[in-house]
């Protein structure tokens, strides 16, 4: 996406944290469902809607924002592949139309964008006796889809931080659910060293225990591979992937964007190992510097989009 302007980032991506800090200062740096019919939907712009939607998984209704397509109102027989993006922690279902020119980037290509929340620490997961946003995303929103605005069964999925990691976390655990996945400095190793002690950090930063998201990393380790990517990998076979990383650290202004990014390099690094090792084709960018930040995600999806786009069968 070129000639974005500059926003401030928000959520996570203002947010960074050291490999050895303790989890309560990490902490701090961390500051800044089956469907029943949806609620109306809210019309924010000619194309761009908020919809309420009832969860049986979370026990709620959570907002999911949607961008039809430019001819969704004049051929009502067509149906539409969706794309589904995914926001990093401490931010919400908004980000994307916030921080990119998402809305005016899909303008005229037959496709659905969905943007599901995933709760204030956006770790799109089977929480501990908790809400199941994997259910609700992969599931729950399709199933909406599909019976009010013309889904077709065609999906990918794509997003930043904690979204990247539930991009492929979900390509992952449901294999052929998604024709393609991206991430975009995402958590890709969830045991790897220091991971473990950054998602702990992400949890407490929304005032929940630790435990409430897979338990200890220790006594539960096996929770912790089930829901760990790289893992998992063996289910991304066929599923066509994209996987960006800054090396972090450098560059002027605030530092914590880059500490961040350099604390889940050695994650994502073996993460594209393991696929390489399986033979699980995929199209990597590992960069030196970057931050954790919309201002290197914007780029990424960017050169990401000709792999999303031929795997929605879309015009790139």
């Amino acid at each position: 996406m070129s000639d974005l302007p500059q926003k401030p980032a928000a959520g996570v991506s203002r947010r960074t944290v050291a490999r050895a800090t303790a989890a309560a200062g990490l902490a701090a740096l961390f500051g800044a469902a089956a469907t029943a019919p949806a609620r109306a939907a809210t019309r924010l712009g000619p194309r761009t809607r908020d919809v309420s939607v009832p969860s049986a998984a979370l026990g709620r209704s959570a907002p999911v924002r949607l961008i039809l397509p430019s001819d969704f109102d004049t051929r009502p027989d067509k149906k539409y592949p969706v794309l589904y993006l995914l926001h990093g922690a401490h931010d919400d279902y908004t980000s994307w139309t916030r921080e990119t020119d998402i809305e005016a980037f899909t303008a005229g290509r037959d496709l659905i964008v969905a943007m599901p929340d995933a709760g204030p620490t956006g770790i799109p997961s089977v929480w501990r006796g908790g809400p199941d946003y994997e259910t609700f995303q992969v599931k729950e929103v399709p199933a909406l889809l599909a019976r009010d605005y013309r889904a077709s069964g065609v999906r990918a999925v794509a997003g930043v931080s904690t979204g990247g990691y539930g991009a492929m976390a979900h390509a992952a655990r449901h294999p052929g659910a998604f024709t393609a996945a991206a991430s975009y400095s995402g958590i890709l190793d969830t045991t790897a060293p220091g991971v473990p002690t950054i998602m702990d950090a992400i949890v407490a930063r929304e005032n929940l225990p630790a435990a409430s998201l897979w338990g200890n990393p220790v006594f539960n380790l096996l929770t912790w591979r089930d829901f760990n990517p790289r893992a998992r990998a063996t289910g991304l076979r066929g599923t066509a992937l994209y996987v960006s990383q800054g090396s972090g650290v450098g560059g002027g202004g605030d530092p914590l964007p880059g500490i961040l990014e350099s604390a889940l390099w050695p994650s994502a690094q073996g993460f594209a190992r393991t696929l390489a090792l399986m033979g699980v084709p995929a199209t990597t960018h590992f960069y030196g510097g970057g931050g954790h930040d919309w201002a290197h995600w914007k780029p990424e999806f960017t050169a990401s989009w000709p792999i999303l786009a031929r795997a929605l069968g879309v015009p790139e």
